[in-house]
């Protein structure tokens, strides 16, 4: 770190200045000492008013903890506390009815519905796995997850098995009967397919011959016409390949002589720079940079080594066929990526301003991921947006005027690198409770460039946890999910996008399925999230976006969409109450289970953060089962622990207690990492173990609960040591 350039009043870390000049600067179409000089003044003219907007979240969370230390218990008044919100301007003026205009939007975020992936983008491998997800075998996705049982001899074992085989194609035959029936019979029976005359002729097991129920839904052909080795049909605006490889096992055993079904499923990816990657010097953003400079320049590569061979990933091309008439039909083979940049809360060492200030981390993002956007803007071959947009994902912003900020810096990043006004298309995470309450000013603020919106129920909840933290002691943390206020959010996010006018313009966002390993639970219940009408929800896995996809085929969302409009709105009451418990008479077992549960998973992820920098990943829960875990998740169990703290719910002992106990477990759970360094060899020199506990011992003190100070500067020791 003690290496720097001196530029245009800015002291920046050599590794990341060459960066830049070197990788990212050339074919760009911006000079050097322009993007510096540029670069100097949006650090100098706006950190000020983020520093500005970081002392209003505190003097509103004063404000709070202070009403709230003075009407605890019986002396709370729900009325005086929403005009107290009012009074305070944490709940802002109604804004008058509009609908946002957002212009050259790509047709994955605007017309399109189907499963989103987030990704760290400092993992390479995960990235380009994820871009290429916009495209994945159904048989895989089957086959290989417990979306189809074990029961009935289907095991999987290391050899084929033609019984679980069987179990995947009548599966499979079941999705075409729904997407695409046929006029008369069952794709169960169907004996082959064929092209007569530009049209697709089903031939039965009875020989009777027949077409689809809506033939327009056949649109394409790869191979020979005669032949053909793909069908492409679209269905609800959603792709897929039926396909057809003699030599495949599965085909000869199949009647039909079907291969796969290859959907299309991750339309959109987020690159995170942010919740799930642990980047906390210049060398560790130069990761992130150069990663998603190689992903919009189209040349990411990444050597694998499976099974004892090696072989590089790159980036999919587009997919190619035929339409009946002959002409060439190229479809998408990538996810169309977001970058996720980090909020306005952090600084980064990587640069310093003329003062010696480390430069907000937002800003940082905003000016360098912008630039390297500038790549796809050329138009090569392996572009990201059709339509000329740069998309970025702001997360973590409180109220409008957080996001007016976020609006002013896009825009002048846009002056800087002579770009045309609203290039910079925004998403707008709904995950802090001054944006939920505030959603309609919100994106009022930014109503010229957002192009999406989501809920994100852990932050949220940290959040939540967080501001009403002198307010009493909350809920047991599975019991939260259950108090008014989440139902009450999530539908008012959907409400108030419909009415801003996003069906058709933009995406409405859902949260993250968090189990991975749970693809039949998932199958079964995330269907809820495109019947609450959303046209996009995350998914933790290439093969969890192929089996969420299946759902946008069950439900027309956008049909959705126009009768929810007419449904009563989310009421702002609702959404205000707090998730008190009802009651504190728990028994001391029930108390030492809530610790174990928060500890462990403080633990099982703070330890992979600050020893290995792993910012997001599958951490086993204290009942053994895989979760995946980032920033958001760990803001909720620190925060929670810290509230029963400070309402006596528990002593500090007590968490200690459990702590410690907890760290001997995760430390078993990951005995089989080499990398790993035990906790409970050494409490007193694990720098992850005292991560975990000021976390929580300093929890309430948190810049609105969030994890991101402690666990910076701890890594940053990590590194050091």
């Amino acid at each position: 770190m003690s290496q720097r350039i001196e530029i245009a009043d800015l002291r920046v870390s050599t590794c990341l200045y060459n960066f830049i000049e070197q990788e990212v600067l050339p074919n760009s179409g911006i000079d050097t000492h322009h993007f510096w000089n540029e670069f100097s003044q949006i650090v100098h003219q706006l950190s000020p008013e983020n520093k500005s907007l970081l002392a209003t979240r505190d003097q509103l969370q004063q404000q709070i903890d202070q009403w709230h230390t003075q009407n605890q218990g019986e002396n709370f008044d729900f009325a005086t506390y929403k005009s107290f919100l009012k009074d305070i301007n944490y709940i802002v003026p109604e804004v008058e009815d509009f609908s946002i205009t957002t212009n050259n939007v790509d047709a994955e975020l605007a017309t399109m519905a189907g499963p989103q992936l987030v990704v760290p983008v400092m993992n390479a491998r995960f990235a380009l796995n994820a871009v290429n997800a916009r495209w994945g075998s159904l048989y895989d996705a089957l086959y290989g997850s417990d979306a189809i049982s074990d029961e009935g001899g289907a095991e999987q074992g290391s050899q084929y098995n033609p019984v679980r085989g069987a179990k995947v194609i009548a599966f499979a035959r079941d999705f075409l009967d729904q997407s695409i029936p046929l006029q008369s019979g069952s794709h169960v029976n169907a004996n082959q397919y064929k092209i007569i005359d530009q049209t697709l002729i089903v031939e039965l097991e009875n020989g009777q011959q027949t077409q689809l129920l809506s033939p327009a839904a056949f649109i394409g052909f790869s191979g020979d016409i005669n032949q053909p080795t793909g069908l492409l049909f679209k269905h609800n605006g959603l792709h897929f390949e039926v396909a057809f490889d003699p030599s495949s096992t599965i085909a000869k055993a199949d009647k039909a002589g079907v291969s796969d079904i290859i959907i299309e499923a991750a339309l959109t990816t987020i690159m995170d720079c942010e919740d799930s990657v642990a980047a906390v010097d210049a060398q560790d953003k130069v990761i992130a940079y150069k990663n998603w400079l190689g992903l919009i320049k189209g040349d990411l590569k990444e050597t694998i080594n499976k099974g004892g061979k090696q072989f590089d990933r790159t980036m999919n091309p587009d997919r190619q066929y035929h339409n009946v008439s002959g002409q060439t039909l190229s479809v998408k083979g990538r996810s169309l990526m977001f970058v996720r940049n980090v909020g306005h809360l952090m600084t980064n060492n990587a640069i310093l301003d003329k003062d010696g200030n480390e430069v907000p981390e937002g800003i940082m993002d905003a000016m360098i991921t912008s630039l390297i956007s500038l790549h796809d803007l050329q138009k090569g071959t392996q572009g990201n947006s059709a339509q000329g947009s740069i998309y970025i994902v702001k997360p973590k912003m409180h109220g409008p005027d957080e996001v007016a900020f976020a609006d002013k810096l896009f825009a002048r990043v846009e002056q800087a690198l002579n770009l045309a006004t609203n290039t910079i298309k925004m998403g707008i995470m709904d995950e802090e409770r001054r944006t939920s309450v505030n959603l309609k000013a919100c994106i009022n603020s930014a109503k010229n460039r957002v192009v999406f919106i989501n809920t994100g129920f852990l932050d949220r909840t940290g959040d939540e946890i967080h501001t009403s933290m002198k307010a009493g002691p909350m809920a047991r943390k599975a019991d939260i999910k259950l108090t008014p206020w989440i139902g009450a959010y999530e539908d008012n996010n959907v409400d108030i996008g419909l009415a801003c006018g996003f069906s058709g313009k933009a995406q409405i966002g859902k949260g993250m399925w968090p189990i991975p390993d749970q693809m039949s639970n998932m199958l079964a219940t995330k269907i809820n999230h495109v019947e609450a009408g959303a046209n996009t929800a995350w998914v933790p896995s290439p093969t969890a976006a192929v089996l969420h996809a299946l759902h946008y085929h069950r439900v027309d969302v956008f049909s959705l969409q126009q009768e929810l409009k007419t449904r009563t709105t989310a009421n702002i009451d609702d959404i205000l109450t707090i998730p008190l418990a009802p009651d504190t008479n728990w028994s001391a077992e029930e108390i030492s289970q809530e610790l174990d549960n928060n500890a462990q998973g403080i633990l099982g992820y703070v330890v992979r953060w600050i020893d290995q920098g792993i910012g997001c990943s599958k951490v086993p829960d204290i009942n053994d089962v895989g979760l995946m875990e980032d920033r958001a998740t760990l803001r909720i169990s620190s925060q929670h622990l810290a509230n029963w703290l400070e309402h006596n719910i528990c002593t500090k002992e007590q968490v200690m207690a459990s702590m410690k106990k907890m760290a001997a477990i995760v430390d078993q759970q990951n005995a089989g990492d080499p990398l790993y360094q035990a906790m409970s060899e050494n409490f007193d020199n694990s720098i992850a173990f005292k991560a975990a506990c000021d976390l929580v011992f300093l929890g309430d003190v948190q810049p609105n609960g969030y994890t991101e100070p402690l666990l910076h500067q701890y890594r940053i020791d990590k590194k050091a040591s």
